[in-house]
């Protein structure tokens, strides 16, 4: 063996020898460390934590929250980094991040105290009285309608009136024509009368003479159209006069100038339309849906826009017999005194019809301000008792008609049930972080189960749908762009397109679209009579809820992609959805002053379905991860 050899080999027992020491060492150490636990575990408790964990459990006791953005969470009270508001405790005990998954939100006493929750119960509601909210305009009343015409033709010289909503007085020159008719028919009377002042002294039959001929020119005058209180006044003039009075026989208001300065007119041609405004009419748009409830003589409550805060009466007075074919709505007309004139023609008014709640029971009601709305559904919070305190879980319901300040319960909910009317946004939003089942996730609970799950349609029928989702895109793109007009012209297409789409089979397909359908016609309808973008943009906001569920049921009609977006600012930072088709942000609540204020949440591929995730069973939209935010 060489020497070479020698010191291989004793490199390799030395290693040997090493590697069989470090193994013997751990043995000890392990044998060590377990009789010392052993040791604690058998002499007493555990000791207490330190201070500082102490401390840090529980700062983890409450979560803080925004409750226009539930996304910032926070472990102490503070401002929100994105809108400024104060934030509010949301989570109370667990895992502070939510990573269970729970329904139920859990708040300690302090938590509850801070968060400031109010509750009230699901009680029955003794001879209530059920509302209709009907939409509609003020319009003059018809009855009060006159036009001012042109009684000789001839060159308007001068209009007295230059403006609409000018009162005017009856009797009061509202415009002069210049007519040489009418000029030489004057001279003519002039000439006559004082011929027959001159033959005062005559024999008679030269008077009589004299005063036919009088006469014959008058009778002329009144055949060009002269009223007889006009003709007094030329008769009284010294000298014959080139222009003739058009005075208003009538007092009112001025609604509409149909004439021109310089403009030759012909007899009888309208120049002024005057209405008397002391009394309106309020024509409401109801549903055939309605008309059972509705009958003449009804007490009206009503509310416009120009003047928030107060609220006007009037009495149905006539029930339109017909329904308008496109929009499938019966005229219903209210006529309300406005003698202080406050109310004007094309005010755009809100309506509540009340009507005697029809039922052998006395039905459950929830205070108007416990549900929180998504779409078709509505959330409320109940109140339970658990053995780690007192819990709060979402629970879909079904509501009836509003009944003043409280909603019918028709499914969902018993009689004793504490819900929460004040607080529930904030405990939504603690769910919807931690992906529990939030308003934005929770399923909903509809007769027959029409509304669980996707309906699945041939590529056929589905594209049939696409004038609907075209036209709606029409809509959202004319006004993000801020056009008025094109968004109502789109909006009467989209009316139009639903009326005429006939989904017959399969049954549940034909009960979900009607459904469907008829919040389309309504909510366009609206946005078609808007008189500005603010009306629109408001009609449009329930028009986007019925396309999304369109999307959900049936799927994309289109042969392009579409995306759900939206807006955290809209309507006083309450937030609104909408479904574009532009990868850019689009924003329609806002046009070109935040056009790409908000965030992509959902692309839906052709075909696809705005769906919630695998495990979910709803066709209710869940809040979907953003895929792209812009501001």
């Amino acid at each position: 063996m060489t020497a070479t050899d020698k010191r291989s080999r004793f490199g390799k027992l030395r290693r040997q020898a090493r590697l069989h020491a470090g193994k013997a060492l751990l043995l000890f150490i392990g044998f060590v460390m377990g009789a010392s636990v052993f040791a604690l575990r058998s002499c007493g408790p555990p000791p207490e934590p330190a201070p500082q964990v102490q401390a840090l459990e529980q700062a983890r006791e409450t979560i803080w929250t925004c409750a226009m953005h539930p996304q910032i969470r926070q472990p102490e009270p503070g401002q929100c980094p994105i809108c400024g508001m104060d934030l509010i405790p949301v989570h109370a005990g667990g895992d502070p991040g939510g990573a269970s998954g729970s329904d139920r939100v859990v708040l300690s006493e302090r938590a509850r105290a801070l968060a400031k929750l109010r509750t009230a119960p699901v009680r029955r509601q003794s001879d209530p009285s059920a509302e209709l909210r009907l939409l509609g305009r003020i319009e003059p009343d018809e009855t009060t309608l006159k036009t001012v015409t042109a009684w000789t033709g001839g060159r308007i010289d001068r209009l007295e009136v230059n403006v609409t909503g000018e009162r005017v007085r009856a009797g009061q020159v509202v415009a002069t024509l210049f007519s040489p008719e009418i000029f030489a028919a004057h001279q003519d009377l002039l000439v006559a009368k004082r011929q027959v002042e001159r033959m005062q002294k005559s024999p008679q039959a030269s008077r009589q003479a004299a005063g036919a001929a009088l006469e014959a020119v008058r009778e002329r005058l009144r055949l060009l159209g002269v009223p007889d209180a006009e003709l007094a006044r030329m008769e009284q003039q010294q000298r014959p006069t080139r222009t003739a009075a058009i005075r208003t026989p009538f007092t009112g208001t001025v609604i509409e100038r149909l004439a021109t300065e310089g403009a030759y007119v012909s007899t009888g041609t309208p120049l002024y339309r005057i209405a008397d405004l002391s009394a309106l009419w309020v024509q409401l748009d109801a549903y055939e849906t309605d008309l059972p409830h509705l009958s003449v003589g009804q007490a009206v409550r009503f509310s416009v826009e120009a003047l928030p805060g107060e609220e006007f009466a009037g009495k149905v007075t006539f029930i339109d017999p017909t329904l308008d074919v496109r929009l499938r709505t019966a005229r219903v007309r209210v006529r309300v005194e406005n003698r202080d004139g406050r109310l004007r023609p094309g005010m755009f008014a809100e309506a509540m019809v009340t009507r005697e709640h029809r039922g052998d029971q006395s039905p459950l009601v929830v205070p108007a301000t416990a549900p929180l709305f998504t779409g078709r559904r509505a959330i409320v919070y109940v109140e339970i008792d658990t053995d780690g305190g007192v819990a709060y879980e979402p629970r879909t319901v079904r509501l009836g008609p509003r009944l003043g300040e409280v909603y019918a319960v028709v499914a969902g909910l018993a009689e004793g049930d504490r819900v929460v009317t004040r607080g529930a946004f904030a405990l939504d939003a603690d769910l919807q972080i931690r992906g529990g089942a939030s308003m934005m996730t929770a399923g909903d609970d509809r007769k027959e189960g029409v509304w669980d799950g996707v309906i699945a349609l041939s590529p056929e029928k589905r594209r049939a749908l696409a004038p609907v989702v075209a036209s709606y895109l029409a809509v959202q793109v004319a006004l993000a762009d801020d056009d008025l007009a094109r968004a109502k012209e789109a909006a009467g297409m989209l009316a139009d397109a639903a009326q005429r789409i006939k989904l017959e089979q399969p049954h549940a397909a034909h009960a979900v679209w009607s459904g469907i359908a008829g919040e389309l016609r309504g909510h366009a309808r609206h946005v078609a009579m808007a008189d500005n973008l603010a009306d629109a943009r408001q009609g449009f906001e329930p028009l986007s809820e019925a396309v999304i569920q369109l999307l959900t049921r049936f799927g994309n009609p289109l042969d392009d992609p579409l995306r759900l977006a939206f807006c955290p600012m809209a309507f006083g930072n309450r937030g609104a959805l909408w479904v574009q088709q532009s990868v850019e942000i689009t924003n329609a609540y806002f046009g070109a002053s935040m056009l790409t204020c908000g965030e992509v949440r959902q692309e839906v591929a052709p075909g696809g379905f705005l769906k919630p995730p695998a495990d979910g069973a709803s066709g209710e939209r869940r809040a979907a991860p953003a895929v792209g935010h812009q501001h």
